[in-house]
């Protein structure tokens, strides 16, 4: 059987080391993690808590993409160990506003620095530069960039809000 001319085409395909290199991340953040007592999602809703300083419970279900009934275990996990604050609604008391203590300030700032020393240790192989390079490869692949995410993200969770999501 012959082999069709594959014409424009790289000579390397990435997605294996793209895994690869997630994979790694992946793993080593968790274990950076686990001594905050932290999992990633924990991390990703502080991040949202922090960067939109605080959400109903709904609109940050729907910034999640969780269901509600989930967003209650993460929020119940983040409040027993006093890094958010769950309180009514003055504008609509059938609503809880979430917002980030100072200990999950304090908490989430660990977590980014010891996340940070990860992808030091997994990038070493690049120079800054280089470094800069794929962050924008990888920008240009997505076709959004660190702004643009925090702002959809902030948009999402102003329209779940709006529509009781």
């Amino acid at each position: 059987m012959k082999s069709l001319p594959v014409v424009n085409q790289p000579a390397h395909r990435c997605g294996a080391l793209l895994d690869h290199i997630a994979r790694r991340i992946r793993l080593r953040s968790e274990s950076v993690l686990a001594p905050l007592g932290l999992r990633p999602r924990h991390l990703i809703a502080l991040t949202v808590l922090r960067d939109g300083g605080g959400s109903t419970q709904q609109a940050l279900a729907g910034t999640l993409e969780m269901d509600g009934t989930n967003v209650v275990g993460l929020l119940n996990d983040l409040e027993s160990e006093g890094l958010i604050e769950r309180r009514r609604s003055p504008k609509d008391r059938r609503r809880h506003v979430v917002e980030l203590t100072p200990a999950g300030g304090e908490r989430l700032a660990k977590a980014e620095f010891a996340l940070a020393a990860v992808e030091d240790e997994v990038f070493a192989g690049l120079d800054f530069e280089q470094r800069e390079t794929l962050y924008e490869l990888l920008q240009q692949v997505t076709g959004v960039d660190s702004a643009t995410c925090v702002e959809a993200a902030r948009e999402d969770a102003a329209e779940a809000a709006k529509t009781g999501r």
